[in-house]
């Protein structure tokens, strides 16, 4: 068995958007392995987010 890896990006975050992705990939068989957000300097708020799922798949 090996791990598979899966990158989601998400170019709106909100909240609704990051559990529908969540939920989305979760129901496919997916884990939730990492969530990284990207930040603009004029903003508190972040303008993208990178969701990690991971599976174990056979060879």
């Amino acid at each position: 068995m090996s791990l598979r890896y899966k990158v989601v990006e998400i170019a709106m975050v909100t909240e609704e958007e990051i559990q529908k992705t969540l939920n989305e990939w979760s129901a496919e068989g997916w884990t939730f392995d990492t969530m990284q957000f990207a930040m603009r300097d004029s903003s508190k708020r972040p303008s993208m987010a990178f969701v990690t799922f991971v599976r174990e798949e056979a060879d």
